[in-house]
C-alpha cells in the first residue's frame, strides 16, 4: 500500500507532468475564449475538451513537457533529447496527417449527405457525420507551442518554488 501511496504522490508532483497538464488545460481554456460564438453546433464543453482549434493543446502540452524535461534535467540529456523528437512527432501529426484526415472527413459528409438527399429510404440514410476538426493549422500549432515553452518557464520559475512538496499529507 504504501508503494501505490508513493507512485500517485511522485506522479501528482512530478514537475513535467504537471508542467505538461497546465499547459494542455491553458490551451483547453483559450479556447474557449478564441472559438467564435457563430459556432452554434459546439458547447463549451464540447470546445473545452475536443481537439483542434486555436491554440494546439498538444503542442502546449510537448513542447512544455520537453522544456520542463529540459530545464529540469538539462538541455544536454537524453531524456531532453527525446521529448524533442516526440514533440517534433505530435506537432507533425498534428499539422499534417491529422489536418488531413479532418479534410477528408469534410468531403465524405458532403457526399454522405449527398447520398442521403438521393435516398428516399430513410432508414437507410447514413446518421453518422464524420469528426472534422481534428488537426491544427501551423498558426494554432505556433501559438501552443508557445504557451508551452512560456508555461514551462513559468512553473519552472515560479509555481514549481511555491510548492512545498516535502509536506504532503497522508491520504489515509
Amino acid at each position: 500500500m504504501l508503494e501505490i501511496r508513493k507512485f500517485i504522490v511522485d506522479l501528482f508532483t512530478n514537475p513535467v507532468v504537471l508542467c505538461a497538464t497546465f499547459s494542455w488545460l491553458m490551451a483547453q481554456f483559450i479556447k474557449v475564449l478564441t472559438t467564435p460564438k457563430y459556432r452554434k453546433d459546439k458547447s463549451v464543453l464540447q470546445v473545452l475538451f475536443g481537439s483542434g482549434g486555436m491554440p494546439s493543446s498538444h503542442s502546449a502540452a510537448v513542447f512544455s513537457a520537453a522544456i520542463a524535461i529540459g530545464l529540469h534535467e538539462g538541455f544536454d540529456s537524453a531524456i531532453f533529447a527525446i521529448a524533442g523528437v516526440l514533440a517534433m512527432v505530435v506537432i507533425r501529426d498534428a499539422t499534417g496527417i491529422r489536418r488531413e484526415a479532418g479534410k477528408h472527413a469534410a468531403v465524405l459528409n458532403q457526399i454522405t449527405e449527398e447520398l442521403n438527399k438521393e435516398k428516399e429510404d430513410e432508414e437507410s440514410n447514413f446518421k453518422y457525420t464524420l469528426k472534422v476538426l481534428l488537426g491544427h493549422t501551423p498558426l494554432q500549432v505556433f501559438f501552443g507551442a508557445v504557451l508551452g515553452v512560456a508555461m514551462a518557464f513559468i512553473c519552472h520559475y515560479w509555481i514549481f518554488p511555491l510548492m512545498l512538496t516535502d509536506h504532503i499529507p497522508p491520504l489515509i
